[in-house]
């Protein structure tokens, strides 16, 4: 009997294609999944143009620790937007794969408050419970008498958070509110881009 013939090399390309594609989904879906920095709103911790990596099993695992740079969805804008199932599916399907969705749809920030805190800021100092929060992380304000806000409660399973540049965020005190565990996409643990700024990010 003569020995079985190879298929051609190009004849398994198309399948290496979708298995190539298949991994990346289910890496980008449930592991790791990279996010550009589009504001100023972390300096210095996170510059605009910055790409970050986002560890998303972590948020599957257990709860956001105080001091954590996490990526979420902005609550205000996904409950507005109402998807088919195909769409919904295509929307994944993109995400999954690196592409952005609408504009605004994705937030990042730092944790403050967990479940069950007060958070009050006097003269630009954060007080966690009436303790002040040590935020060698944050960027000078120009004013710091006018740098006030609360006392707030954070209710059960939703976080307060702010960005490292307080003079210039949109955050928990500014529009966004408390956000729900359920919308926290993973933590951003790293830079990979630009060369120049490749490195941990840090938490504390």
């Amino acid at each position: 009997m003569s020995a079985k013939r190879k298929r051609p090399f190009w004849r398994e390309v198309p399948v290496l294609v979708v298995v190539a594609l298949v991994l990346a989904l289910l890496i980008k879906t449930f592991l790791v999944q990279a996010f550009s920095i589009p504001s100023q709103s972390m300096e210095n911790t996170l510059q605009p143009g910055d790409r970050v990596l986002v560890n998303r099993i972590s948020a599957r695992l257990h709860p956001p620790h105080r001091g954590d740079v996490i990526v979420f969805e902005d609550h205000f804008v996904t409950d507005s937007i109402h998807r088919s199932a195909p769409s919904a599916f295509l929307h994944w399907l993109i995400q999954g794969l690196g592409g952005g969705g609408p504009e605004g749809e994705f937030k990042i920030k730092r944790v403050i408050g967990l479940p069950g805190d007060t958070v009050q800021i006097d003269r630009c100092v954060v007080y966690v419970d009436g303790k002040p929060l040590g935020e060698p992380y944050v960027s000078a304000s120009n004013d710091r008498l006018e740098c006030r806000y609360g006392p707030v409660h954070v209710p059960p399973r939703s976080l307060f958070v702010l960005g490292d540049n307080r003079d210039h965020s949109a955050d928990s005190r500014f529009g966004l509110g408390f956000i729900p565990f359920d919308k926290v996409v993973g933590r951003a643990f790293v830079v990979i881009w630009p060369p120049s700024r490749v490195g941990w990010i840090r938490s504390s």
